[in-house]
C-alpha cells in the first residue's frame, strides 16, 4: 500500500501526464518512427533508421515541444476547461500553474538542445515551432478559420521535420499528408462544436460561435468530400499495399460520421463524432505497417 506522500506524488504524476497528454505524445512518437520506416526512408536498412541518433533527437525534440505545447494550451484554457471538461480540469489542477510553466520552459529548452545535436536548421525549425504553438495558444485559437488552420498545421509539423531530414519528395507522401491534414481539420472543427458552451462564455470566436452549427456542419461535409480526393488517389493511383483496407474502413466511418453529424445537437453527440475521427487518425498510424508487411523482414 502507498503512504500518503506516495499517493500525493502519484496523483501529481497522473495530473502532469494528463496535462501533457502523454498518450497522444506516445502515438506521435510511434507514428514518426513508422512513417520513417515505411514511407520516408523505405529504401534504407531498418537498423540505420532504428539506431539513427539524429532521428531519435528529432523525435524526442518533437515530443518535448508538443508536451510543452499542451502545457501552455492548458494554461491559457484553464477557465474554459472548467466548463467543457470539469473532470479532467480537476485532475489537471493538482499541479500548480507555476509548476506547469516551469515544465514548459524546461521542455522547450530541452527540445532546442536536442535539435542542436542534429543541425542549426533543426534549431531554427523547433524555435519557430515553439513560437508558433505559443502564439496559437495565446491568440490564434480564439479566431475562426485561422485557429483551425493553424492547429492542423502545427499538428503535422513534427512529421514535416522528419520529412525534411530524409528529403524524400515522392508525390505519394504529399497525398498522405493532405489526407492527414484534412482529418485533423475535421477533428478540430468537431472539437469546436463539442466545446461551444465554454467558447461562448469566454468569448472565443470559433466557427460554430460566429457562423452557427449548421454552417459548421456544411463545412465538415465539404471537408469529407475533399478527403475523398486523397483517398481515391491512395487507393487507385498509388501502391499502398494492404493499407488500402484502412482507407476503405475510413470511407465507411466517414459516411457514418456524415449521417450522425446532421442528427447531432448535443455535446455528447459531438463527442462521439470526435472519437470517430480520433479513431481513424490513430488507426491510420498503426495501419502504416500494412503498406508492406514484409518490409521489416526484408531489411533487417
Amino acid at each position: 500500500m502507498f503512504n500518503r506522500r506516495q499517493k500525493h506524488i502519484l496523483l501529481k504524476f497522473f495530473s502532469m501526464f494528463s496535462v501533457v497528454r502523454g498518450y497522444n505524445i506516445l502515438i506521435i512518437v510511434i507514428a514518426q518512427y513508422l512513417t520513417s520506416i515505411y514511407i520516408l526512408a523505405h529504401d534504407k536498412p531498418l537498423k540505420s533508421i532504428l539506431f539513427d541518433i539524429n532521428l531519435l533527437m528529432l523525435v524526442l525534440a518533437s515530443a518535448a515541444t508538443i508536451a510543452a505545447g499542451y502545457i501552455i494550451n492548458n494554461f491559457y484554457d484553464s477557465e474554459k476547461d472548467l466548463i467543457n471538461r470539469p473532470n479532467k480540469s480537476k485532475l489537471d489542477r493538482l499541479v500548480s500553474q507555476n509548476t506547469k510553466l516551469s515544465f514548459y520552459f524546461v521542455l522547450n529548452f530541452s527540445a532546442v538542445i536536442m535539435a542542436s545535436y542534429v543541425s542549426f536548421n533543426a534549431v531554427l525549425f523547433f524555435s519557430v515551432y515553439i513560437f508558433g504553438i505559443w502564439f496559437y495558444s495565446h491568440k490564434l485559437k480564439k479566431l475562426p478559420f485561422i485557429g483551425n488552420l493553424t492547429s492542423a498545421v502545427l499538428t503535422i509539423l513534427p512529421f514535416f521535420a522528419i520529412f525534411l531530414y530524409y528529403k524524400n519528395f515522392e508525390t505519394v507522401i504529399f497525398v498522405h499528408a493532405v489526407f492527414l491534414f484534412l482529418m485533423i481539420s475535421m477533428r478540430e472543427l468537431t472539437k469546436d462544436l463539442e466545446n461551444m458552451k465554454g467558447d461562448l462564455l469566454l468569448n472565443y470566436k470559433t466557427i460554430p460561435i460566429v457562423y452557427g452549427e449548421k454552417a459548421s456542419k456544411v463545412m465538415l461535409s465539404l471537408l469529407i468530400l475533399l478527403t475523398s480526393i486523397p483517398v481515391y488517389l491512395l487507393l487507385y493511383r498509388y501502391d499502398v499495399g494492404h493499407m488500402d483496407l484502412f482507407f476503405y474502413l475510413s470511407v465507411i466511418l466517414l459516411l457514418i460520421f456524415l449521417l450522425l453529424l446532421w442528427k447531432s445537437n448535443t455535446k455528447t453527440h459531438y463527442l462521439i463524432l470526435h472519437n470517430i475521427l480520433k479513431f481513424i487518425i490513430v488507426a491510420g498510424v498503426f495501419c502504416i505497417v500494412l503498406i508492406n508487411v514484409n518490409v521489416v523482414l526484408n531489411r533487417i
